[in-house]
């Protein structure tokens, strides 16, 4: 029987970021250095595949501090770490690596600044989300108030409006996220940002990859993790065009069902989604399809961040 075919595009960029990349490898070559276990407090980055690797290797996956035994190194994820962790390990004389991207630790700095100042700031952001958690831990308690849609941007009541600043956390919605900062800017004209944008150049790259396939898609699979925001924001950026998208963590997750017969189908993967994971579901697909491949053009990003010292020394 002859396989109906299927025009895929495949968006670019997609799939890791330089801030993911950094983080799995200060956990590959802490296991280098020092041996398994190394712990680890967090999912590294939101990818089970990509944790369930590492933990193949020796790492151990925990949500607390309190759960790392005394004498094995620990790493913190990429999402960032509330204040209080670092200085527990200190305290308990344990070696720690911090994975925390360089970006998400620029919003803390861009915190501890405005909090300095005497600013109450905004923060934009989803509550619970550990980038969140990380980051309201680096302020005094009640300096920080999160701001997660716009209803909550119209009715959020501030005590010093002359004195008030917004931050946001790295891994949301572009568009969302201006539409909320519009709004706060209209109620406070004299609030303060950042100088450059929060939201990080891989978030914003591939939700604006995904609008340059999605207009002449059927459908859309995004590939990354239920917990991963940078992730849902794609399908959701899909989604708003009218284009019905599915996250899926890999090709086992598709339901063909609901993919049915589509002339053209987008694929793009979450910032802590690797390659290999994109290459399963074309793989995938193309067993049910005859497929016809088209890549987007996109400029590649060049951003490479440094390692820790202690792992390169």
């Amino acid at each position: 029987m002859q396989k109906p075919s299927l025009h895929l595009k495949i968006a670019a960029p997609r799939g890791f970021c330089a801030g993911v990349d950094r983080a799995i490898r200060i956990v590959e070559l802490a296991l280098e250095r020092y041996g398994p276990p190394v712990y680890v407090r967090h999912e590294i980055v939101h990818n089970k595949f990509v944790v369930d690797r590492l933990r193949g290797m020796g790492a151990v996956f925990v949500e607390e501090l309190d759960k790392v035994p005394d004498g094995v190194p620990v790493v913190f994820s990429a999402h960032g770490v509330p204040k209080s962790v670092p200085a527990k390990a200190q305290a308990r004389g344990l070696d720690y690596l911090d994975a925390t991207c360089p970006l998400v630790s620029k919003v803390h700095r861009q915190a501890e600044r405005m909090v300095g100042k005497g600013m109450q700031i905004l923060f934009v952001g989803h509550e619970g989300h550990p980038e969140v958690i990380g980051t309201f831990g680096q302020v005094a308690e009640g300096s920080m108030q999160l701001v997660e849609t716009e209803e909550d941007a119209r009715t959020v009541e501030v005590a010093n409006p002359d004195n008030l600043g917004f931050l946001t956390q790295t891994t949301l919605s572009v568009d969302d996220t201006a539409a909320i900062i519009d709004i706060l800017k209209s109620r406070f004209p004299n609030i303060q940002g950042p100088r450059g944008e929060d939201i990080c150049y891989a978030t914003s790259n591939r939700q604006a990859a995904v609008k340059q396939i999605a207009q002449s898609c059927d459908k859309m699979l995004v590939i990354g993790a239920p917990n991963s925001s940078n992730s849902r924001r794609l399908a959701e950026v899909a989604e708003r065009m009218d284009v019905p998208s599915r996250l899926v963590q890999r090709a086992s997750d598709i339901d063909w069902d609901w993919l049915g017969e589509p002339s053209c189908l987008g694929v793009t993967a979450g910032a802590s989604a690797p390659e290999v994971l994109v290459r399963e579901v074309i793989d995938a697909i193309a067993e049910r399809f005859e497929v016809i491949e088209e890549e987007a053009e996109h400029e590649p990003e060049a951003m490479v961040f440094k390692l820790p010292r202690q792992l390169v020394a």
